[in-house]
């Protein structure tokens, strides 16, 4: 059988059955329907955050965010580390990305270096807490008050993770979260917008709901609503959260230990408690790396390349040199990670990636 390098939890099937039969008795599909309503209110008291939206992925919650932030034009600065969605967003929003390099640790954008990419065109701060370790927040909250910035944090890995004993998406003026079916916790397709402001939060909501409440036109918007059905999900896998997490943890411990000689891991940060979203490692040079995977694919096993190209490197940007990411990215990837994965299978996974590197 082959492993990939993740597997979608799914919840016993007789509990999602009594979510869809609610749904086949009222006949409520969509347009903020009991799920939707109730699934936001659960995640919001788990989460302990306020004006919580539930909207249909994670791309459509970054592109909320910046219209709802009345953010349409004008320089962003952000992450060359990350999946493309992060730079699509802004240009779909006819934003400018300005690339900003990451730091060697653990991934995330270098705040000690944004302050150098502002100009009188920037607009925001989108940065990304990469594999769910958490951004410099103070560093970022200091400087965007300082130049009078907005700040949206990409936390399509954070859920789950906390800081400072806070969960991680509850910094900057919004963040959002992804809970597309590769996710320690998913609703199949599915994201979030978690909002500091109020106002601004109820102008993301109507704006997802194509800008209109019945026939009272007020704004452009567009259809980021999600449906009963994504939300029966997502309640049926509320209640495994925690074990889910827990589960990643002694799936990561493992390879921890029988790893620790051989790759190299991100820096576990100070007052981080950890949501295990992925098993990121790094090696030598691209060379190891593709020996690797020559290896664990010849044994029907598919670790994926986290994150590449580095983003400043798309063809279809003219981005800044960031020489850091653009290393990084040339030589790590996430090995399988998900809820279940036998001991027996990361033993194979690390004696082969032993024998490559021996």
């Amino acid at each position: 059988m082959s492993i990939f390098v993740t597997k979608s939890f799914m919840p016993p099937i007789e509990e999602y059955n009594r979510q869809i039969e609610d749904i086949f008795e009222n006949c409520i599909l969509t347009n903020n329907g009991p799920k939707v309503k109730e699934l936001e209110r659960k995640i919001s008291e788990y989460l302990g955050v306020e004006n919580f939206q539930y909207v249909t992925n994670g791309t459509i919650a970054l592109q909320l965010a910046l219209s709802a932030l009345d953010i349409h034009d004008g320089e962003i600065i952000t992450t060359p580390f990350s999946y493309v969605a992060t730079t699509s967003s802004i240009l779909w929003e006819r934003c400018k990305p300005v690339f900003v390099d990451i730091e060697p640790d653990n991934f995330t954008i270098d705040a000690n270096k944004i302050e150098d990419a502002i100009t009188e065109k920037t607009r925001a701060i989108m940065a990304v807490h990469v594999f769910g370790y958490s951004c410099n927040v103070q560093k970022i909250e200091e400087i965007a008050k300082k130049h009078n910035l907005k700040v949206i944090y990409d936390g399509a890995h954070a859920f789950g993770s906390k800081y400072m004993g806070k969960s991680l998406l509850s910094y900057g003026d919004v963040s959002t979260c992804s809970f597309h079916a590769t996710k320690l916790y998913h609703t199949v397709e599915g994201g979030a917008c978690i909002v500091k402001d109020k106002d601004v939060s109820d102008r993301l909501s109507l704006q997802k709901r194509f800008g209109h409440n019945v026939d009272n036109h007020i704004m452009l918007g567009i259809n980021g609503k999600q449906s009963e059905f994504h939300a029966a999900m997502g309640l049926a896998n509320f209640p495994y959260i925690n074990d889910i997490i827990t589960d990643r943890k002694r799936a990561s411990d493992l390879y921890d230990n029988l790893l620790k000689e051989y790759v190299i891991r991100p820096k576990h940060q100070d007052n981080l408690e950890y949501n295990y979203a992925y098993y990121p490692v790094m090696f030598k040079n691209e060379a190891e790396l593709l020996k690797v995977f020559d290896a664990l694919n010849a044994a029907d096993i598919f670790p994926r390349r986290y994150f590449y190209p580095s983003l400043n490197k798309l063809s279809y940007v003219n981005g800044e040199n960031c020489p850091i990411s653009e290393d990084i990215s040339s030589r790590i990837a996430c090995l399988p990670l998900y809820y279940g994965i036998e001991n027996e299978v990361i033993e194979k996974i690390a004696d082969i990636i032993k024998g490559v590197l021996n």
